[in-house]
Order: C-alpha cells, then structure tokens, then sequence
C-alpha cells in the first residue's frame, strides 16, 4: 500500500546478539532486509548489536577506530544495498583511553556514507541479585547530543539508559521521531522500559523507535526486547515481544500535528 505526503515507514531490528561479531552481522542482515522488503527507509539496530560478549571488557577487544572497521564496514554496504537510512544502534569506537571505548551511534545514508555519530551520555550503573553492571569500567562518556534530518523529519539521537534523562531530549527541538536502541535487563525493562518510551513520546509530542536485544545472551544475560514503536499519544503501534523480529510502522506527520493542537503542551512550556 503506498504510503501518504506525510508518512514514513521505519523498522526496529530486534536481536540476541552473542559474542561473535561476524556471526551477530549475519544475524542482523536478513532482518536489515525484511524491514527494506516492508518499505522501511530508516531501520535501525539495538545497542551491541555486533557484539554481546561474556564480559563488559569483551567489547574492548574488537573496538574499531573511528571510520574503520568490520562493523562499520557493514553498516555503510547494508545501507547502500538497500538504500536506507540504516542506524548502528552501538558501535564500539578507540578513544583516548585504552581501557575504555566510546558506545557510539552510527547513521549511515542510502549512499553509505555516514551521516552522524552520537557517543552515550548516560552510563548505566544497576545491582540486583547476582547482576552487577557498571559501563562506566569500559565506557567513556559522550558529552553532545545529536540529532539527524531523516524521511520521517528530525530524528533525535539516544542510546538505552539515555531514555531515562528526559532533559536530554528537551534539548532537541521539534522532533519527529526519538530512537532508542537498546540492551534493557529483564528486570529494569519488566519494570521500566514500556513506561519510559511511552512517557517519552508523550511528553515531546513525537514517535518513540525502539530496537532491542531480546533473548538469552552468553553466560546466562538475559535481555528484556519488547521493541515497539510508540506514537505521540503514548500509544503503542507495534511491537515484538521476544527474540529475533522486525517491528515494522509508520511515521505520521499529521498524526504529531493533529495531537500537538489538540494538546499544546509544547507551546506550554515555560522553562
């Protein structure tokens, strides 16, 4: 069905990404294509898509430098391959630091080349039982927000634990769509995940994409998925509970218009 002037369809790629990083971008690549297959011109990818490894520091060894790399390699072929605007929801960058990397964000237009890069601001710390997590131990913080102009309209820049900072997205402005790729335990996304996206959309009046992990990971991690892709009333559009799935939906412009006169709350704001 062709879509109207004002609609724009997107894809969330749900994965159970292990610890290999050619075996994770095999994964991802049939999926990359049901998405395009539905029409999407802007799919993107959870958080440590290409590498889910036994421990935090796994990450460190197949840390890419800026612009070079196997994951980034991938990135920029699959999105010319299918012309899209194909989002890294995580790509392990070298920085300064050599204990640690930059979890950056990568968009790469339907030309391939890339577009933007947003390195996470917001590093998750979180005890519970026998999980323990602290990215801070292999993570250097980002420290600039970022956004891109897409199909859709603008589109704000976010990784995982961000979408619990809802200042970070007031600094935007006149967002379309928020992206949210992720990697949320079972315990903090039983609890949080559908609330926090849900309270995103609605207070900026905008879409939510969210693209999970979703499965059991090496060594026993377990992830909580539930990729959906929420509207600017809050509602949810679609959704994939568990596992490897594609959350496919359209973004509408006169859907933010009709909810942002009907509701003014943008226009309210006063701080």
């Amino acid at each position: 069905m062709a879509l109207s002037s004002t609609t724009s369809r997107v894809a969330a790629v749900q994965m159970v990404s292990g610890a290999d990083v050619a075996a994770n971008l095999a994964q991802a690549e049939p999926l990359i294509a049901q998405a395009a297959g539905e029409g999407a011109t802007l799919v993107l990818l959870p958080e440590n898509f290409g590498l889910m490894g036994l421990h935090a520091r796994d990450k460190i060894a197949v840390r890419e430098p800026d612009g070079d790399g196997m994951q980034q390699a991938f990135l920029s072929a699959t999105a010319r391959r299918h012309r899209i605007t194909l989002i890294g929801g995580s790509v392990p960058i070298a920085c300064d630091d050599p204990a640690r990397i930059k979890q950056a964000l990568l968009v790469y237009g339907p030309d391939g080349a890339r577009i933007a890069r947003y390195d996470k601001i917001h590093l998750f710390r979180f005890t519970q039982g026998d999980e323990n997590y602290d990215e801070s131990k292999t993570i250097s913080a980002g420290a600039t927000t970022q956004s891109i102009v897409a199909d859709c309209g603008r589109v704000g820049l976010s990784i995982c634990y961000d979408v619990r900072f809802p200042e970070l997205y007031r600094s935007y402005s006149d967002l379309t769509l928020i992206v949210v790729p992720a990697a949320f335990t079972v315990p903090t996304g039983a609890a949080h995940w559908e609330t926090l996206l849900r309270a995103r959309a609605i207070e900026n009046q905008c879409y939510v994409l969210a693209a999970a992990q979703g499965g059991t990971h090496p060594g026993g991690r377990r992830t909580w998925g539930h990729s959906m892709l929420v509207d600017p009333w809050g509602e949810i559009v679609a959704q994939h509970v568990d596992g490897l799935g594609v959350v496919v939906g359209d973004i509408d412009r006169a859907r933010i218009a009709d909810v942002r006169a009907r509701l003014p709350a943008l226009a309210h704001r006063t701080l």
